[in-house]
């Protein structure tokens, strides 16, 4: 009986909400409502939290079902539960909506680029990833045909302070020299992670959450299941090399690509870190190519 009339009080709400629907703050209170709907769907689409949201709907059916049998004991047990939707709902997207306060906490109006302009630090920016691309393309491939086993770290927007401070500290440029010697197999700290930050080695020895997906593969190792378990919690992309096959894999909204090529994985790393400087030029040429050609006919 509650249930029912708490839904009909929603009802009700709705429909005095569209009937007062006159203003201009309306209007952007439903934009807002809409935005955050549609931000919270992306945020969860590709990760676990969707498994999570698709078993609460589930649960939601169960719950309408046993209300309308009325099967008092389970309907008593699942009144206890949704009583406190909103504090379950926090314990279970809790992951989540920490990512969502750490995306919008680093978000500023300077961070956009209107005119697509690039500044003389941004061109700096980018000579340093793509420099830092080049050397671990470079010791990649230099490990990968000596099996040495590696895993490394690329931060995104997601911040990995944790992660780091479970390591140690290194704070040094990338260089394949440097990479090599962290991960030497008689190096004390061969065996962890490398988190790569603003185009820096900012530790190294770190301990990566293994993945909790009992789908993976049972003959990739610890290596590439901490890999896949990082980019299941954070937008990381994770690199590994396989000490038993010298195979390179790149670990990225969980999901795992195997045995590229040094070749594949300058390219993934280029489009993740930096910036097309072609996408415009393309764009302005194809325009010119389609004037042109208007003309010429």
């Amino acid at each position: 009986m509650q249930l029912t009339l708490n839904f009909a009080d929603t009802l009700e709400e709705i429909g005095k909400a569209i009937l007062s629907f006159n203003s201009l703050a309306d209007v952007l209170d439903v934009l807002l409502v809409a935005f955050v709907i549609y931000s919270a769907i992306k945020l969860i689409r590709e990760t676990r939290a969707i498994q999570l949201a698709k078993g609460f709907v589930l649960l939601v059916f169960i719950y309408a079902v046993v209300y309308l049998l009325h099967m008092q004991v389970s309907t008593y047990m699942f009144s206890m539960i949704f009583s406190n939707i909103l504090l379950v709902l926090v314990i279970i997207f809790s992951p989540e909506i920490r990512h969502a306060l750490e995306s919008v906490g680093r978000s500023s109006v300077s961070n956009f680029n209107f005119f697509g302009f690039k500044n003389s630090e941004d061109l700096r920016k980018q000579e340093e990833q793509i420099k830092m691309i080049n050397a671990v393309t470079k010791a990649c491939a230099d490990m990968s045909d000596k099996k040495i086993g590696a895993l490394m770290v690329f931060e995104k927007e997601s911040i990995l302070g944790e992660i780091i401070q479970t390591g140690t500290t290194v704070d040094a440029e990338v260089s394949a020299e440097l990479i090599g010697n962290i991960f030497y197999p008689k190096a004390p700290l061969h065996d962890g992670a490398a988190v790569i930050r603003k185009s820096r080695v900012a530790a190294a020895g770190c301990i990566l959450p293994l993945t909790q997906n009992n789908n993976v593969s049972s003959e990739l190792g610890t290596r590439h299941r901490a890999a896949i378990g990082m980019s299941e919690q954070t937008d990381a992309l994770v690199v590994v090399v396989s000490e038993e096959t010298g195979g390179i894999s790149v670990a990225q909204k969980g999901t795992l690509r195997r045995n590229l090529s040094s070749g594949d994985l300058r390219e993934l790393l280029m489009q993740n870190f930096v910036k097309s400087e072609n996408e415009e030029d393309s764009k302005l040429k194809k325009l010119l190519k389609g004037r042109q050609k208007h003309e010429d006919e």
